[in-house]
């Protein structure tokens, strides 16, 4: 587990590359966001160096970089994504607490429950044939 809140990168492709050296470096993680690559994973490993290398074409698509971000979360490392919110005018966000998160999940899939049980019962309605409904 690594922390580097406090670390100043110059642009986002640094700050990318931090935590990607903070999750074991490019082959290891140029393989969890390509899983095609893993059997290849100095192929995996260039192919993520090329993506945060400006003079290349290759880039991240949005879904890698959030990926890649909660990825860092979980080991610890959140600097890259303070260094996005600092860019953006933010304060720095912590990570939710997994008992407040459970909690909120636990709240949402009561309700997914109740909206279902209205849904059964809007169907039944619908289905219902006249004469039923009569006796």
């Amino acid at each position: 587990m690594q922390n580097n809140d406090l670390a100043v990168f110059s642009d986002w492709d640094e700050a990318l590359n931090a935590a990607i050296v903070a999750l074991g470096g490019h082959k290891k993680v140029g393989c969890m966001l390509r899983p095609e690559l893993g059997a290849k994973p100095d192929l995996a490993g260039q192919w993520l160096r090329d993506c945060l290398n400006a003079e290349r074409r290759e880039r991240l698509n949005p879904g890698q970089m959030i990926l890649l971000l909660k990825l860092a979360k979980e080991d610890g490392y959140h600097a890259a994504k303070h260094w996005l919110d600092s860019e953006l005018g933010y304060e720095p966000g912590r990570p939710l607490d997994p008992r407040d998160e459970s909690a909120r999940l636990q709240r949402e899939f009561v309700e997914a429950g109740r909206r279902m049980e209205k849904l059964a019962d809007r169907i039944e309605k619908l289905t219902q044939s006249p004469l039923k409904a009569v006796g």
